[in-house]
């Protein structure tokens, strides 16, 4: 296996592991969906595809954030929420069945961009990969959520002493995984290069200096 593609593989793996886990987590302690439940059982109400709490589905109405956790008060808490647009709540007034089709599409389309991109990088070009490889996982970690439940679960909550304003959107560690990769990306496209030193031919019949 390639270097580069052994790196890819790594690094989407473990960010997709770290958001799944995280994301379980999640409804785990936030919220009540899986109290009663023990071993398997709790992983397949995880990965049931929506309303774990065993209720009927209602268009509009999700699960409540039922257990928040103050972990730095006034400015960090965990709080569940199932977000069924893309960042601040987008296109989430959409009809289901277009929503979903929707972020599919986009999603779909975007992983192939980014793979893309990836193939076309230089071996010395190892932050763009890495950049490329966390913007992959975290793509495909908030795609599996897509395509298992309809929703993103988001629980990372930032925000200023509850200032209207100076609150930051719900977000998880795929959102995270993809705003460091953007920012490796950035950082990146500043750095300056040094053009590589071109060699001069020598005259006819004169010989390199010692």
């Amino acid at each position: 296996m390639k270097a580069s593609l052994r790196l890819l593989l790594v690094v989407v793996l473990a960010v997709l592991a770290a958001d799944q886990l995280t994301k379980y987590l999640a409804v785990s302690r936030l919220t009540e969906a899986l109290d009663g439940r023990s071993g398997l059982s709790r992983v397949s109400g995880f990965l049931s595809e929506q309303n774990l709490d065993n209720d009927p589905p209602v268009e509009g109405v999700f699960r409540k954030n039922t257990r928040p956790y103050r972990f730095i008060e006034d400015y960090w808490h965990f709080r569940y929420v199932e977000n069924p647009g893309a960042a601040w709540g987008m296109f989430s007034s959409l009809p289901d069945a277009a929503r979903k089709a929707f972020f599919h599409v986009v999603s779909l389309v975007a992983l192939a961009f980014i793979l893309v991109l990836y193939r076309k990088t230089e071996p010395s070009q190892k932050g763009v990969r890495v950049a490329l490889a966390l913007i992959t996982g975290g793509a495909l970690g908030n795609f599996v959520d897509r395509l298992i439940r309809g929703y993103v679960i988001d629980f990372i909550d930032w925000h200023w002493r509850n200032q209207p304003g100076m609150r930051w959107p719900t977000f998880n560690v795929a959102d995270a995984a993809i705003c460091v990769g953007v920012g490796l990306m950035l950082l990146d496209s500043f750095r300056v290069r040094r053009p590589e030193a071109v060699a001069t031919p020598l005259p006819q019949g004169s010989s390199p200096q010692p």
